[in-house]
């Protein structure tokens, strides 16, 4: 099976995590598809990348069972790879739409948060819900922090309150959420109408966006 399935189509890339029956966790395999498909993607011809995932959940974040096998140095390695892989989300010359169709948790919540963008499911649910287990979702806190108010994200962070999409949306975490049904027309709308720009224009856009979203004012 393909954990990453890719489709490319009118000038954007649709990378689909594919495995559902584990909720699409962020496992080494998975970690390792999403940098060498995302990779390969910025020295493309497309214009905008739309991350997707099968099931009933987005991403639930790391596989905690491949975790437990870890030691320290191991477990470091992994976060600096996720680091990785989220940076490069970012970094990539195309926007990145998340489409969000159920549960995202914790790195999950990390993964849309990191995306330059996100529609959901008026069904999906949110949280970084490691306090639960005796963990704090502290990875995840970085690009969650950069999405929602500070109050807001300590409340997550310190609760582990899952919230739903209206929340998310209020919150800033989203920037919309439709029916269902609606949700891959809604993002593929959206997605074409980027393709539809020049794309030196949106390439520099993005990399001075993040850039200045670094610095002072003057």
């Amino acid at each position: 099976m393909t954990i990453l399935k890719r489709d490319d189509a009118a000038g954007v890339a649709t990378l689909t995590l594919n495995m559902p029956a584990k909720l699409n966790p962020l496992s080494d395999e998975m970690l390792a598809e999403l940098k060498a498909q995302l990779t390969d993607i910025a020295a493309s011809d497309s214009k905008c990348v739309v991350l997707a995932a099968e099931g009933k959940a987005f991403c639930a974040g790391h596989n905690l069972k491949e975790m437990q096998s870890k030691d320290a140095a191991a477990l470091k390695d992994l976060f600096d790879r996720c680091a990785e892989v989220m940076l490069l989300i970012q970094s990539i010359p195309q926007p990145v739409i998340a489409q969000v169709q159920g549960m995202a948790t914790a790195a999950g919540c990390q993964l849309l948060a990191t995306c330059d963008m996100a529609i959901s499911s008026d069904e999906a649910k949110f949280g970084v819900n490691g306090v639960n287990i005796g963990l704090f979702c502290s990875t995840p806190m970085v690009a969650l922090t950069r999405n929602v108010s500070r109050k807001a994200a300590f409340e997550m962070l310190t609760t582990g309150r899952f919230i739903d999409a209206a929340e998310a949306q209020g919150l800033g975490l989203i920037n919309r959420s439709v029916p269902a049904d609606a949700l891959e027309s809604e993002v593929r709308q959206l997605a074409e109408t980027i393709a539809s720009k020049r794309r030196g224009a949106v390439k520099l856009g993005k990399s001075a966006f993040y850039e200045q979203a670094q610095m002072s004012t003057a």
